[in-house]
Formats: C-alpha cells, sequence, structure tokens
C-alpha cells in the first residue's frame, strides 16, 4: 500500500530525530557536522554571527553563501563575511564545522581550508555543548546534500538550515569524566591543554598543567607543578627541563607539564598488583608535536611521598606508550635517586608518563651481610697475596711440565677472581653504569675461569691417573678450556643489556643500606644465565672433582709416608681446593644450617689461593725430606705416588 508522503517525511523525520538524539547521548563535547554545499557558479561567501550564551547554532547554505550563526559560546563574538575560494567543481563544496566548547573555538573547513571563527582563548568552565537536534529546513535547488553528524549521514536530501540546540554545562567535569572513560585518556588531556593556547597554569578537575613556551636561547627551567586543591604545597612535585629539550628546528616550541594528583582519575595509571604499587603522583611531560628520546642531558623529576616502610624500596618508571591496551611501567631510560626518606628524584632521557614504583621486598634478605663481606673481602686480600707467591714459585721451576702450566692457569684465575671481587663494591658506588657493567662482566669472567680451570685440573689429572703412558696434550687445549670457553660465554651474554649492572643485596639487620656490587642483575634473563651457566658448569666441576678426589685419595692413602706425616692433611685439604669440591658448599645453603653453611662456604673458597700455596709448601718440604720424591710440582708428587703403586700392582 502507497503511504501517505506527509507520513513519509513525518517517519524521516522521526529517524532523523532518533539519530541525532542517540548521537546526543554520547556527550558530544567535541562537534562536528559536515556536507556537501550545492551553490551557483557565482562568487561565494563564509558568513557567520557568534554571539556568548547557550541558545542554538545555526548552519544553512543557499546560492551564494554558507552562514554559521548562533549562540554557543563562552567568550568569543564573530561576525563578517569571508570571500572563498574558486571551487575545484563548479556548482558545490564540501565543507565541515568543528565545535569545541571546552577551548570555545569553532572551525569551518570548506574544500579542505580551515577557517577559525572563534579560535581558543583557554579552557573554559561553564560552555555550550551537547548539540541535539532543533529545526529543519528543506530546500529546491541550492543547501547542503548528505548533511552528517561525527560521519553518520543524517539526511541525503538538500537541506537550506540545520539548526542544533545547546545545553549549558561544566565543560572542565564533563571532559576530564570523558578522558578516564578513554583507552588514552592521557593523550586527550595533554591534546586538549596544547590547543587551549594557553601558558602557565591550566587547571582541571583532573589534572593540572603547566604550559612553557621555549623560545631560542632556551637555558632550561625548573618550577613546581601547580598545587591542586586541597593539596599541601610541599607535596607537590618539582620538574626541572634542560636547555636540550628545545628542538633546534624550532625558534618557538612548548612544553606541557601535567600533574595527576591521583592515579584513579586514569584508571590507565593503576597497577593491579600485590607487591607493585605506583605512588598516587603522576607527572606527563610532552613537547609540541615532537617525540623526545635520547636527551644529553636528563629531565629531573622530584616526587614527594610519606615515610614508607623499611621492607619497601621506591624505583622511577616511565610509561611505554608503544603498548595501547596494557599496563606498562618500565625503568629504562630512567635512574632513582633516594635523596631522603620522604623525597625520590628520577632522571629521565626521555619524555614520556614518570611514577614512582613502590616495591615490596619479597626476597629473602642476607642476614649478617656486613660480617660475610668483610670476611670474603679478608680471604680475598690473603689469597691474592698467595697467588703472587705461588705464581712466582711455579715459574721459578727449572723443569717445566703439564702440570705447572694448568696449576698457573688455576693460580691467574683465582688471583683474578679475588681482585674484581674485592673492587666490585667500591666500582658500584661510584655510579657510573658503563664501568659496573664492565666490572660485573669482568668479574663472572673470572669466575667462569676458575671453574674452567679447576675442570681442566680434574682432567690433567685423569689423564695421570688413567692414561699414565700416553703422550702430553698440547698447552693450547688447556687454555682453551681455561680461558677460551669463558670468553666464549661472556660473549655470548654481553649484548644482552639487562644481564650485567649494579646488583642491590639487602642485610636483614637494616635493609635501608644496601650493598651494592657490580655483577649480574636480578632479571629473568639474568637468573636464567645464572642457572643454566654458572649452577650448570659449578654442578658439572664439584661432581667430577668429588669423583677423581674420591679416586686419587684411594691410591695414596695407604701410603706409610702418608700416615706419618701431618702434611697430608693439608695436602688432601689441597686437592679438595683444586678441584672445586670447596664449592659444592653452595648447594646446601638450606635449612636450619643454612647460616653455618654460607660462612663456611665464604671462608674456605675465599682463601683458596692461601690453601693452595701451603699444599704446595707441603709437598715441597715433603720432596726435600724424603729424597725418594723427584717432581716439582704438586701434582707432579701425586703423579708419582701413583706411578709406584700402579707399578706394584
Amino acid at each position: 500500500m502507497k503511504q501517505n508522503p506527509k507520513t513519509e517525511r513525518m517517519l524521516m523525520i522521526l529517524c532523523l530525530l532518533f539519530i541525532l538524539g542517540q548521537a546526543a547521548t554520547e556527550n558530544d563535547i567535541d562537534f562536528k557536522t559536515c556536507g556537501t554545499w550545492r551553490h551557483g557558479n557565482v562568487s561565494r561567501n563564509l558568513k557567520s554571527d557568534l554571539t556568548t550564551g547557550c541558545k542554538e547554532l545555526v548552519i544553512s547554505a543557499n546560492n551564494n553563501t554558507l552562514y554559521i550563526q548562533g549562540s554557543i559560546t563562552a567568550k568569543c563574538t564573530h561576525s563578517g563575511s569571508i570571500l572563498l575560494d574558486s571551487s575545484p567543481q563548479k556548482n558545490q563544496s564540501n565543507f565541515c564545522v568543528f565545535w569545541e566548547p571546552l577551548l570555545d573555538m569553532l572551525i569551518v573547513e570548506v574544500n579542505g581550508k580551515n577557517r577559525t571563527l572563534c579560535g581558543s582563548s583557554g579552557l573554559q568552565e561553564n560552555c555550550c555543548t551537547d548539540l541535539s537536534p532543533g529545526y529543519q529546513k528543506y530546500a529546491g535547488l541550492y543547501g547542503i546534500v548528505n548533511g552528517s553528524v561525527k560521519g553518520d549521514i543524517i539526511q541525503h536530501n538538500i537541506m537550506e538550515v540545520y539548526v542544533f540546540n545547546g545545553a549549558s554545562a561544566n565543560c572542565k567535569k564533563k571532559f576530564c569524566d570523558e578522558a578516564s572513560q578513554k583507552s588514552k585518556g592521557e593523550d586527550m588531556i595533554e591534546e586538549v591543554v596544547m590547543k587551549s593556547n594557553a601558558t602557565g597554569h591550566v587547571d582541571l578537575p583532573c589534572a593540572q598543567s603547566t604550559v612553557i613556551e621555549m623560545e631560542e636561547g632556551f637555558m632550561g627551567q625548573s618550577f613546581t607543578l601547580p598545587t591542586p586543591r586541597s593539596v599541601p604545597a610541599n607535596t607537590i612535585p618539582s620538574v626541572y627541563l634542560p636547555s636540550c629539550l628545545k628542538p633546534a628546528s624550532s625558534k618557538k616550541s612548548k612544553v606541557v607539564c601535567t600533574y595527576y594528583r591521583n592515579s584513579t582519575s586514569l584508571k590507565r595509571f593503576q597497577r593491579e598488583s600485590s607487591d607493585l604499587i605506583i605512588l598516587d603522583d603522576v607527572v606527563g611531560i610532552s613537547v609540541e608535536n615532537k617525540i623526545i628520546t635520547n636527551l644529553p642531558e636528563p629531565v629531573r623529576i622530584r616526587f614527594h611521598h610519606s615515610t614508607l616502610p623499611a621492607n619497601h624500596s621506591t624505583r622511577c618508571v616511565s610509561w611505554d606508550t608503544r603498548k595501547d591496551n596494557e599496563v606498562m611501567w618500565r625503568s629504562e631510560g630512567c635512574l632513582t635517586f633516594n635523596i631522603n626518606t620522604t623525597e625520590t628524584e628520577c632522571c629521565c632521557n626521555h619524555l614520556t608518563y614518570f611514577a614512582i614504583l613502590v616495591q615490596m621486598e619479597q626476597r629473602a634478605t642476607v642476614r649478617h651481610l656486613e660480617a660475610l663481606t668483610y670476611i670474603t673481602a679478608v680471604g680475598c686480600a690473603v689469597s691474592l697475596v698467595s697467588c703472587l707467591v705461588l705464581f712466582y714459585w711455579l715459574c721459578k721451576q727449572r723443569k717445566k711440565n703439564q702440570s705447572s702450566l694448568v696449576h698457573r692457569g688455576l693460580v691467574v684465575a683465582i688471583f683474578l677472581l679475588c681482585l674484581f671481587f674485592i673492587l666490585t663494591g667500591t666500582i658500584a658506588n661510584v655510579e657510573n653504569i658503563t664501568v659496573c657493567k664492565i666490572t660485573g662482566t669482568l668479574l663472572h669472567y673470572a669466575l667462569l675461569c676458575t671453574l674452567s680451570w679447576m675442570a681442566m685440573e680434574v682432567f690433567h689429572t685423569f689423564l695421570l691417573v688413567r692414561k699414565v703412558f700416553s703422550s702430553t696434550l698440547q698447552p693450547w687445549v688447556f687454555y682453551l678450556g681455561g680461558f677460551g670457553l669463558p670468553t666464549l660465554l661472556v660473549c655470548i651474554l654481553l649484548p644482552i643489556d639487562d644481564i650485567y649492572g649494579k646488583r642491590k643485596i639487602v642485610p636483614s639487620e637494616d635493609v635501608t643500606k644496601p650493598y651494592h656490587m657490580c655483577w649480574m642483575l636480578d632479571t629473568y634473563n639474568s637468573r636464567l644465565a645464572h642457572y643454566i651457566i654458572n649452577i650448570g658448569l659449578l654442578a658439572i666441576v664439584v661432581s667430577s672433582g668429588a669423583v677423581m678426589l674420591f679416586l686419587v685419595v684411594k691410591e695414596i692413602w695407604n701410603r706409610p709416608e702418608w700416615r706419618k706425616n701431618h702434611v697430608a692433611f693439608l695436602s688432601i685439604w689441597g686437592l679438595t681446593c683444586l678441584f672445586g669440591t670447596t664449592w659444592g658448599l653452595g648447594f646446601l645453603n638450606f635449612g636450619p644450617l643454612s647460616e653455618a653453611t654460607l660462612f663456611l662456604f665464604c671462608i674456605i673458597n675465599s682463601l683458596q689461593g692461601f690453601f693452595l700455596l701451603l699444599r704446595y709448601y707441603a709437598l715441597e718440604w715433603m720432596k726435600k725430606k724424603k729424597e725418594s720424591s723427584s717432581e716439582g710440582s704438586s701434582t707432579g708428587s701425586s703423579k708419582q705416588h701413583m706411578l709406584q703403586t700402579y707399578e706394584k700392582s
């Protein structure tokens, strides 16, 4: 059945009202309506008549004039006519009208060219927003075709007039409510502050901003961020902007520093974790139309906070803007300086959002750390001197053999390990990341060399026991295993950024005074490398060393001269150190005897060089006392005993 034309028009109007009503419920703070203006092949004008108030916005068009009028602005009044350029097509032009009530800004775009009728005069408290459909008037030949609101077509027919009614509202509050619900609400805030053309303090219910215009000759600037209502002034972060922040390509450039007092205003800043908490203060810094990274001089933000519990630590973090829908706080590019118990300063070489991450220390602290450190340092100092003496004696030997070569390699490795361990604590306090990373790498290399040369000692002793009459191996085989393998492993790890650096060890007695050392970091990659390389190599050395120690002791224990001399204990103990079996105490650090085991581990292994010196001295003393002994090195003496036993059997 054919419908009445009046009925069709009524249904069309109801549909239009429904669509526009749906758009109005979306809290359209930013209004955009577009269409195609059909006009005659004559000169054209853009005419405007805008006044303050909150009544209506009227968009109309005829043969030669596009007319924007109404009472919707907060401060702007504009009246006049602008002659438009000739249209690329003779009888129509595309146009859009943009209304941003928060900025009190109205822009008309005709054929891709913008005309600002009302420029921004700052952020408005009360404004005319939530434009809703009002009166529309059809046209015959000239007018607006395909009218749309925010991209949704509302009328395909030719319309002479579109009327939109306004409603007064608190725009700042509405804007903050909308930003808090958006995935990139923080970017919306910085963008609108930048577009406001304001300088100095810009206030919003959800954030306070400071806009600074950097001109030529900008020498840097320090300032305190704006103080929100009901917040003590002495708790507000302060910011230092370096001179290198200003882009050299721009004569003038704006930087916006935005302060979010309560991270609940933007839910994306929150972090759901039982042991990681972002403090309430978040500071965002951005430069107009620029992405700033790798600054030669860092931006400094000093945060003020309450005194934290003793088992909590603070760390400067920055928002990783590469992830749109994930909470990504990272510490890369920022250094943390704890000024005192209530102040933390962040020095960062890039611009984004910055905050303080509070971490509750879940890992177990080390008891008696100061005593253990002192004992280890003294033991390493004694071993250093012992290694120098022992190396001199080994080099002084008239008869150079394979045994002395292997001993010298182990002595050099232990010397390097003790040296870098003594230096690591001092270098860690220099606050030079590169130097600390190099020191941590060298310390790890010395540890791997020590374990590798112990493995070479086990391998060399195996050759003496099982292949007595075979020819000796070339020296490069032992150097390849003792120094080459550690070099390869360290070269594999070195390109990975989060392997080496400053490591913090917290004592149980006073968690506020941690011990810093240059070593492997407490990261996933570093822990993985530690368990695979360090623990794996140590397990191989200890297990093979224990087997070889049992075989050697079994061969020589029943000899009469060993039961008569008290130096037998020192030699057996020297073999224990030689084969690395004392490092097996590290696997026994659990249970009620863990503290005693830890002390034994530090004492015995730090004095490893000294025990090897005692063993060498004992064997030399036995050699001089008993003319039957012919070999000069410690393993050489053991070889003679084993050869005699082998011949008797």
